[in-house]
């Protein structure tokens, strides 16, 4: 890599080396190649365009899916002195026309266009009359039919190829399988492209997963309390769910936003921003709140229900954490999700692949094992380490049923004497020994099951069934939900096989969480002026709002908690932190130092 490329990454980012294959993607792109780039969430992306597009000469051309995306990634380059605009609707007429005439004058570095606007054959002749550097599909796995995130304009993208030949294009991703990967190289027509695979896993994020009680509004509510003053999404799977959690935490006293599709535009739009300018520090959402998130430092992920597949589990996951601080991910999840998702996706032409996808989550939900490990697995990439660290797992939180082997075997014995005809409630009263009118009337009071688990508790009892179910040993007739062994299950019972069951959490358990989470807290604030860290955060709002950008475009975080721990003396002794280029250096030093100085007194 050129010292020049690293010149402009310290100039302009204020960073002194390269993340995981961010080097070698900026070199193909310099030495003119095609490229595939997938980096997680946070990986730091879209350096590797932009970084090339200030060494080459012409604009660079960056599809981009979403208007609101396309906005904060403009902001942010011009805060960091990058010449860069955006193209869209929601522009008016005098507001285009200067695009235009900057573009013709070949001031522009960078050009962000919806996929929908490139379609467009007057822009694609605009494009035609100007130097393009190389184009780049950003959020590619769109492109796919696989995909998570599917647009039937990303597979019009071809087009590029037919009408610049000589320009080159980069496709840039956080998740994508191999089947992915291929629709992406296929359709985009690339060339001989360079691919750079980057490691799925996310070491600074920790993931627990709990079965959800009823709606899991209190579990919710618990999490979101333990993280006072920062910031955190909450996944809701319908809209009323997004409504009534909403209504609880401002009942609470818990400032928070709604987001879903059935709200008015303006509605949703106002208040996005109000999470992106730090306006308000909680989101609840569906997820038709996505890629337009682009806040670097949120600091928790919580999934009220199960999400859709394990790529639309890591993609909202991997909006916590992006600046690379430790961040929490928590999951609620239930049987009656993935029942869910068989009645959403029954009309769907794609729904055995989707079913498929849906019950890989289920899995990941209810097997215990390293979630890291799991999801590393899931898109191909060895886990190298026997423990996380970073999971509730790994971390000692899931506490394992002693005779795995013989409490499978009860249960699944128990099915098979009520012959395989009846679901999870009815087999679970079986175990309890509960003598109501529909057990006694079908006579499986006289079974030799009944009653076996007299000692568990229902909610137990369903626990585990649940977690047969995910494990594979037991299936869920779609229609009336009826149990039946599959033949793993059948391997179990006659000891071929062996499950492995976690215990529910008992209060003693989650009282000894809460303090092993206080304490690494407290690990990662060591050393840290927390008065002098909030008085940056303060001014970061207030340079923010006054510019009508999100703060993270000012400073993020990490850039806050250092100069909040060295507490430098002189704009000279700022130099070096992270994320305070020249440019920044330049425009924020000064208001900076001030705050500094102020709170030494």
């Amino acid at each position: 890599m050129s010292l020049t490329a690293k010149k402009i990454l310290a100039q302009y980012w204020g960073f002194t080396s390269f993340r995981p294959f961010q080097e070698e993607a900026i070199r193909s792109i310099l030495d003119d190649h095609d490229t595939v780039t997938l980096l997680p969430t946070g990986g730091g992306k879209s350096v590797c365009f932009q970084a090339p597009a200030l060494l080459m000469p012409g604009t660079a051309v960056v599809i981009s899916p979403l208007i609101s995306l396309m906005k904060d990634q403009v902001d942010f380059l011009k805060e960091l002195g990058i010449s860069a605009e955006c193209f869209n609707s929601s522009q008016g007429v005098r507001e285009q026309r200067q695009v235009r005439e900057r573009l013709a004058a070949g001031e522009l570095k960078l050009l962000y266009v919806s996929p929908e606007r490139l379609m467009m054959e007057g822009m694609r002749e605009l494009l035609r009359g100007l130097r393009i550097s190389f184009f780049v599909v950003d959020e590619a796995h769109c492109i796919s039919h696989w995909g998570h995130d599917f647009r039937a304009e990303y597979r019009q993208l071809g087009v590029i190829k037919d009408e610049f030949p000589n320009c080159r294009i980069h496709a840039f991703t956080a998740t994508a399988t191999s089947e992915v990967q291929q629709d992406i190289i296929r359709l985009l027509k690339l060339e001989e492209p360079h691919c750079y695979i980057g490691p799925i896993d996310r070491p600074n994020l920790t993931y627990r997963v709990l079965p959800r009680k009823g709606r899991g509004f209190d579990q919710v509510v618990d999490i979101v309390q333990k993280h006072p003053k920062e910031p955190g999404i909450v996944y809701c799977l319908r809209r009323d769910d997004v409504d009534r959690l909403s209504a609880e935490l401002t009942e609470r006293g818990i400032e928070n936003r709604p987001y879903h599709a059935g709200l008015p535009d303006e509605t949703r739009r106002r208040n996005q921003e109000a999470f992106s300018s730090e306006a308000v520090d909680i989101i609840v959402a569906t997820i038709a709140f996505g890629m337009g998130v682009d806040r670097s430092n949120i600091r928790y992920v919580v999934h009220a229900a199960m999400p859709k597949s394990i790529e639309h589990y890591q993609q909202e996951t991997g909006r916590a954490g992006r600046d690379g601080l430790p961040a929490e991910c928590w999951m609620f999840y239930s049987g009656q999700d993935y029942k869910l998702w068989e009645f959403i996706n029954a009309q769907s032409s794609q729904r055995e692949v989707l079913m498929r996808k849906a019950l890989l989550l289920y899995q990941f939900c209810s097997q215990p094992t390293c979630r890291h490990r799991f999801l590393s697995g899931y898109f191909a990439q060895e886990y190298g380490r026997e423990n996380c660290g970073a999971c509730d797992y790994c971390l000692g939180e899931v506490e394992l049923v002693p005779e795995p082997l013989e409490l499978g075997q009860k249960i699944l014995s128990c099915v098979v004497r009520v012959k395989e005809k009846f679901g999870a409630d009815h087999v679970a009263d079986v175990l309890k020994g509960v003598s109501k009118d529909s057990i006694i009337r079908w006579g499986h009071d006289g079974l030799s099951t009944f009653g076996i688990l007299r000692e568990e508790t229902k909610q137990y009892i369903r626990y585990m069934i649940e977690q047969l179910l995910g494990q594979g040993f037991l299936q869920r007739e779609e229609q009336f939900q009826t149990l039946s062994l599959t033949d793993s299950g059948r391997l179990v019972l006659s000891g071929e096989r062996e499950p492995i069951l976690a215990l529910p959490l008992v209060r003693e358990k989650k009282k000894e969480i809460a303090r092993r989470r206080k304490a690494l807290r407290g690990q990662e604030w060591e050393g840290i002026d927390t008065g002098l860290y909030d008085a940056l955060r303060e001014k970061r709002l207030e340079l923010a709002q006054a510019k009508g950008v999100p703060a993270y475009v000012i400073f993020g975080d990490r850039t806050l908690r250092e100069l909040a721990q060295a507490k430098p003396a002189s704009i000279a002794d700022m130099e070096g932190i992270y994320g305070i280029g020249e440019v920044k250096l330049k425009k924020y030093g000064k208001a900076f130092l001030a705050v500094i100085n102020r709170e030494a007194l």
